[in-house]
């Protein structure tokens, strides 16, 4: 697997499922990670990661604190001296038909899922455009390649960090930094298995693979993106969904 090696990488949403999981396969390739959500949730996951000797600690973050999101970086760099890598993993989702889909439903999932990667980025593009390099990854998901009914907030959202971030990579490439999305499919996660089981059955026969996918594969392809490498990789969609999307 790819070395990380003294790389600082900062995860948001990285209190459980597929944040989770990237927290611990990056710590794992060796990385300094720094595990960020809302409130002390993330700290079981840096206890866990702490536990088995990797460099992790937690930071109470919420994204949709415009303020506290554009200091991260900056008060990042000056704990740890850089940073790396950033993942911009933090979502939520509030479905509803749209003739039923509440303003503030829309505005959060928005503020959440997209405008908290743009105020992330921007701050962490500034000590990366110093050291000449850095990898900047956004969790999209299928629904914003595909839409989905019921979903209209949250596909937009998904659909718009693509745009930004090939637009970004655009930006950023003559200093060394890359910037691309990870897009994953039906992913065996708390939410998923809260549902029947014939639906899961449903769901899966939708896959050519014939399987959900797991925290660990989105994970496996973020440190693939963070690594040398993919040095020569931006701007692009690395989808993880089992062929259920091509």
């Amino acid at each position: 697997m790819f070395s990380l090696a003294g790389r600082v990488a900062l995860v948001t949403g990285a209190s459980r499922g597929i944040g989770r999981a990237i927290a611990q396969k990056l710590a794992g390739q060796g990385a300094t990670v720094v595990a960020a959500a809302r409130g002390d949730h993330a700290r079981a996951a840096v206890a866990e990661l702490t536990a088995g000797g990797s460099r992790a600690e937690a930071m109470t973050l919420d994204v949709t604190d415009t303020a506290a999101l554009q200091r991260a970086p900056e008060d990042f760099v000056g704990r740890h001296g850089r940073l790396d890598i950033v993942v911009s993993n933090a979502g939520i989702a509030r479905d509803q038909l749209l003739l039923r889909m509440k303003r503030e439903d829309w505005d959060a999932v928005i503020a959440t899922n997209l405008t908290a990667t743009f105020t992330l980025a921007q701050a962490a593009v500034k000590p990366m455009l110093k050291q000449r390099g850095g990898r900047i990854i956004a969790i999209s998901s299928v629904v914003g390649q595909t839409g989905n009914a019921g979903q209209t907030n949250y596909a937009a959202s998904k659909a718009g960090l693509i745009g930004f971030v090939r637009a970004l990579a655009r930006e950023v490439a003559s200093r060394g930094i890359t910037a691309n999305v990870v897009a994953p499919g039906l992913i065996d996660t708390d939410m998923t298995r809260a549902i029947s089981e014939k639906a899961q059955v449903d769901w899966s026969s939708q896959i050519p693979l014939g399987r959900l996918g797991t925290a660990d594969d989105v994970a496996a392809a973020v440190c693939f993106l963070a690594s040398d490498e993919a040095s020569y990789i931006t701007g692009h969609v690395l989808a993880v969904n089992g062929g259920m999307y091509m």
